[in-house]
Formats: C-alpha cells, sequence, structure tokens
C-alpha cells in the first residue's frame, strides 16, 4: 500500500481541519432558522460555504483525487460528531441539570439533519469538484474566477435540493421549501463571490509554496477509488 506513503504537505493538513471544523459547525448551526426580510435560510449558511471554498482550492491546487480523500474525510469526521451527539443526548441527565431540552433541542434534531447532510454533501462535493476538475483541464488552467462560481452554483444546487426536503419536511411548511433552495444557492454563491479575491490570492500563495498545479488528465473520478 504505497499510497498511504505518499507526502502529504502542512497545508493540505490545515486544508483538511479547517474542511472538518466548517462541516461540523454546519450540522450545529443548520438547526436554527433565520428570516432576513423576504430571504429564509439557516445558521449553517454562515459558515457552510468556506467547505467549498477550500474544496474549489484543493481541487485547483492537488487535484480531484486529493479533493475526493478530503471529502471523505470530511464526511468521516462529521459522522464521528454527530454519533457522539446523538448517544449523549439519549443518557439521561443529572438530576441538578435543567438543560436538557435546550440540548435535545440541537442534538436531537442532529441525526435526522446529518443524515440529510451526509447525502447531500456528499453529492454537491463531489459535484463541485468534477465541475471544477473538468473545467480546469478544458481552459487550460485559465479563469480561475468562472470555474470557482460555476461549480460552486452546480455544487450547491444539489446540496440545496437535496438537503432542504429531507431535513425539514414536517418540520417547516412545505410551501417555505422552494424559497429556502434558491436562497441558500443564490446567497452561498454570492458569499463565494464576495471571498473571491481572497480565495485567489490563497491558491496562489498555496500554489507558489507547494510547486503544485495538478491537471486531472487520464484519472478515475470513481469517487470510491481512494487508493488512487
Amino acid at each position: 500500500m504505497n499510497y498511504l506513503k505518499q507526502r502529504v504537505s502542512v497545508l493540505f493538513l490545515l486544508f483538511s481541519i479547517l474542511f472538518c471544523v466548517c462541516l461540523i459547525t454546519a450540522n450545529v448551526l443548520e438547526t436554527k432558522q433565520i428570516a432576513f426580510g423576504p430571504l429564509n435560510f439557516t445558521g449553517g449558511l454562515l459558515v457552510f460555504p468556506v467547505s467549498y471554498i477550500i474544496n474549489d482550492c484543493v481541487c485547483e491546487v492537488w487535484g480531484y483525487r486529493r479533493a475526493r480523500l478530503l471529502i471523505w474525510v470530511g464526511f468521516l469526521m462529521n459522522f464521528l460528531f454527530v454519533l457522539f451527539g446523538a448517544v449523549v443526548d439519549v443518557i439521561p441527565g443529572a438530576p441538578y441539570w435543567n438543560n436538557e431540552q435546550g440540548f435535545h433541542a440541537v442534538f436531537g434534531l442532529a441525526p435526522r439533519i446529518a443524515a440529510a447532510s451526509f447525502i447531500a454533501f456528499i453529492v454537491g462535493s463531489f459535484v463541485n469538484a468534477y465541475v471544477m476538475s473538468k473545467m480546469k483541464i478544458s481552459s487550460k488552467g485559465k479563469n480561475f474566477s468562472a470555474r470557482v462560481i460555476l461549480s460552486t452554483v452546480y455544487g450547491e444546487s444539489c446540496d440545496s435540493i437535496i438537503f432542504f426536503p429531507l431535513a425539514f419536511i414536517g418540520v417547516i411548511p412545505i410551501g417555505q421549501l422552494p424559497s429556502m433552495i434558491i436562497s441558500q444557492v443564490i446567497l452561498k454563491t454570492l458569499y463565494e463571490i464576495i471571498v473571491l479575491p481572497i480565495t485567489i490570492r490563497i491558491v496562489h500563495a498555496t500554489k507558489r509554496i507547494e510547486g503544485d498545479d495538478v491537471y486531472d488528465e487520464g484519472i478515475s473520478y470513481n469517487i470510491f477509488k481512494l487508493n488512487n
């Protein structure tokens, strides 16, 4: 298993840690519904788009295969967090502890939200990485800004269309779902556009430090092929 001995850079490790933190944080924040004028969204909007930005950076610098590893590591860490939270939630609290309802309000919903987010995350993240990878090859590495925005639109659209019905049908009025889905896609894309200058600088600095700029020619896009 020589692939386990391949060098992993400190920068990739830091990206991976931040990626996992964002996913775990978003899972908790998704339990809060927020209304801002005519827009409806969840608290996860504040942090979840960062995971797509990291996905874009990793895919741009190290390629789809490293992004695939990142996505599955994030999935596993998120699953462990939700599992531990669900276990603690079902354990009876101490007699003197009076925050059972508040704790359950967050972690009681976590399994359903997590199941929805797991499916949506896998689909959205791999769509994002695939589009980013393919567009880099077709554009010969040019038009980075367009690739980031378009890959986000595709990825976030798939994510939101899957996540909200699975997570919130029966919890919020069905009539609110279309507006929430559209709002999430628009707001997350705007988020990415706003921070795009920062993303560009991070990618350029990472390429310079790492000396990598991978083009995914001739690779397998099988999401389960982790040994590649």
